[in-house]
């Protein structure tokens, strides 16, 4: 088996999980945070969407699909549109308010689709190429795209967390 054909199964595990965690959500629920500090799925969904959109862009040499595909003023987001999420406090939390899931998953599944064209492009020689040298050791191609998968299933986890207190409060099917 190819490093391409794990990284496709694995991003293809990170989109099932993203879509069951969404999926039967109205706004009010996607917006749920647990205290005043806590993330809501809706942020975890669209940040680990962006953090992907935007590495897999930086490695594949391409323009997001946040901004080729019009997804930044679908969002209407207060954030500039290189925004993925990192460094956000409380009030940039709240600002992640989404008319209905399928916002979240429609855009998760153009990054996917994109994720995955590029990836099945690659070869495992790809994977040694240096993606960002400002890091001792510096970053290969390999490690930054294990590292996305890693923080995808992290976040979308800790979206699932929150979608079972949603649904013991009986807010959620």
């Amino acid at each position: 088996m190819r490093g391409a054909d794990l990284l496709v199964d694995a991003f293809g595990r990170i989109r099932e999980r993203v879509h069951g965690v969404v999926d039967g959500l109205p706004p009010d629920q996607l917006a749920f945070r647990a205290d005043s500090k806590a993330n809501s799925i809706a942020w975890l969904v669209w940040h680990l969407t962006r953090v992907q959109d935007d590495h897999v862009a930086d490695a594949a040499r391409t323009e997001q699909v946040w901004t080729s595909d019009g997804w930044e003023g679908r969002f209407g987001l207060p954030f500039d549109p290189p925004a993925t999420g990192f460094g956000h406090g409380s009030d940039d939390v709240a600002a992640v308010q989404v008319s209905s899931g399928a916002l979240l998953t429609d855009y998760h599944d153009a990054v996917y689709d994109n994720t995955i064209r590029y990836v099945e492009s690659l070869t495992d020689a790809d994977f040694e190429r240096i993606v960002d040298p400002s890091w001792n050791p510096p970053v290969s191609l390999g490690v930054r795209l294990a590292s996305v998968v890693g923080d995808g299933l992290q976040h979308v986890g800790q979206a699932a967390f929150i979608r079972g207190i949603v649904q013991r409060r009986g807010g959620a099917r």
